[in-house]
């Protein structure tokens, strides 16, 4: 299989775990194989795999996620980056681009698109795959996978098929109703619309060189910025007539409220929790190094993170989106390529970090114009090199770096590095990276 994964969201649902940075597909609270905690993308990936060792896995995504991936998945996908937010329909059809001039896919290859997060078995993927056959097969120039509800929703739009058949030709699509309304599409056998797409690459580039103007995937993503935004349903699924949509009768989740998380947490308690037994239907994840006491709730939610600490009823967990957008602020913890950082202290002319770099790994070679920084290295044994002159470094150790000066470091084991800046402007986008000289 050819997957296109869409790899998107603003991290508001799931605050305080999740943020601008952190999206909730890379939240670590379900439960592996192995027993060890894993996140949404990292579950999708391992399904995927189980079901298609062959399957190559393009995640479409933006700048902000790319090292949460590559930290997460390393390099067993492949990463197609959109410049800018331009809808579904662009960040498609650069993918599809990415994967024809740059990976060489064939035009005669099918290809399948699906949002990277949702909460299934591994029956899906199994459709996945038939719905990857038909599209082979060429019968229609789309074929849909549609999800048979379980309740008439109001979160989903829906799919009108012709036939109550496997396979059934689109009658035709519906927004999101209200429940009367979805009661009745449900009589009519309709299915929820999963997002899920599946095409020849060959259809997806006509239609892109159709609607947008680039000549291949080097000149898109130079003028990307250019092309109009709009979404993929609306630009292609919804002005297609030759389409197909394929039922799906197995479990299928969209974990987009912290009421719904919980339900496929594997455990009420992650982190320093403690829940008395007076405690029902409450779940309480906590990131901070100190611990958390329940006793006597009731279906509640509890999130603690460096970003901030909700207490919400469970029911109006879902209403969080209008007061997380009052709070905005900045992310107070990442995760990287390279490791991760937690901010632990913010001041008017410092910001005191804490830096866990993965062992072979290292920072960028780079300097700042408008702060000083210090690093105190706390565990783990590695180089840094200041100004091109490189020295070993250890447990206890300090490196202080002026202004201007050129510095990374280099890790031979994990290490952990307290930074503390100090200046009157710090800011993220204070930093000049260089190619990395050492003198000898």
């Amino acid at each position: 299989m050819n997957i296109i994964l869409l790899s998107g969201g603003s991290g508001q649902r799931l605050w305080p775990l999740s943020n601008n940075v952190r999206s909730k597909q890379f939240i670590k609270v379900l439960q592996g194989e192995n027993g060890q905690l894993e996140s949404m993308v990292q579950r999708v990936y391992r399904q995927i795999t189980t079901v298609d060792a062959e399957a190559q896995v393009t995640i479409a995504t933006g700048k902000k996620q790319v090292s949460m991936i590559l930290n997460q998945l390393e390099n067993k996908v492949n990463v197609c980056v959109e410049p800018e937010r331009r809808d579904t329909f662009p960040a498609i059809c650069l993918a599809a681009s990415y994967l024809h001039d740059v990976k060489n896919v064939a035009e005669t290859e099918p290809v399948i698109v699906c949002p990277v997060d949702p909460y299934v078995e591994d029956s899906y993927f199994e459709a996945l795959k038939r719905l990857s056959e038909l599209a082979e097969e060429g019968n229609a120039n789309m074929s849909l996978l549609g999800i048979e509800p379980t309740y008439p929703s109001e979160k989903y739009g829906y799919i009108i098929p012709e036939s109550k058949d496997e396979v059934s030709t689109v009658s035709t699509f519906k927004e999101k109703p209200d429940v009367e309304t979805a009661k009745k599409y449900l009589e009519q056998g309709a299915l929820w619309n999963g997002g899920v797409f599946a095409f020849k690459l060959s259809y997806l580039l006509e239609k892109a060189h159709e609607l947008l103007d680039f000549k291949d995937y080097e000149d898109l993503y130079a003028h990307y910025g250019e092309q109009k935004k709009i979404s993929f349903d609306y630009a292609v699924v919804e002005q297609e007539k030759s389409i197909q949509v394929l039922r799906y009768k197995g479990s299928w989740k969209d974990l987009g409220t912290w009421n719904t998380f919980t339900e496929a947490m594997g455990s009420n308690a992650v982190g320093n929790v403690t829940l008395n037994d007076t405690c029902e239907d409450t779940h309480v994840v906590n990131e901070l190094n100190i611990p958390i006491l329940c006793m006597g709730c009731k279906s509640m939610v509890i999130a603690a993170s460096g970003d901030g600490i909700l207490v919400s009823d469970k029911e109006q967990s879902a209403q969080i989106k209008p007061y997380v957008d009052k709070l905005a602020g900045q992310a107070m913890y990442a995760e990287k390529s390279w490791g991760s950082f937690t901010v632990l202290d913010v001041q008017d002319d410092s910001m005191t970090i804490k830096v866990e770099l993965l062992p072979g790994h290292s920072l960028h070679y780079h300097s700042h114009e408008h702060r000083d920084e210090v690093w105190t290295v706390m565990s783990g044994m590695g180089s840094v090199i200041i100004d091109g002159m490189q020295r070993m470094v250890r447990p206890g150790d300090v490196v202080t770096m002026p202004a201007g000066c050129k510095h990374t470091l280099i890790a031979e084991t994990k290490v952990s590095v307290i930074e503390v800046q100090l200046g009157k402007d710090i800011n993220v986008d204070d930093k000049k990276k260089f190619d990395l000289d050492i003198k000898e």
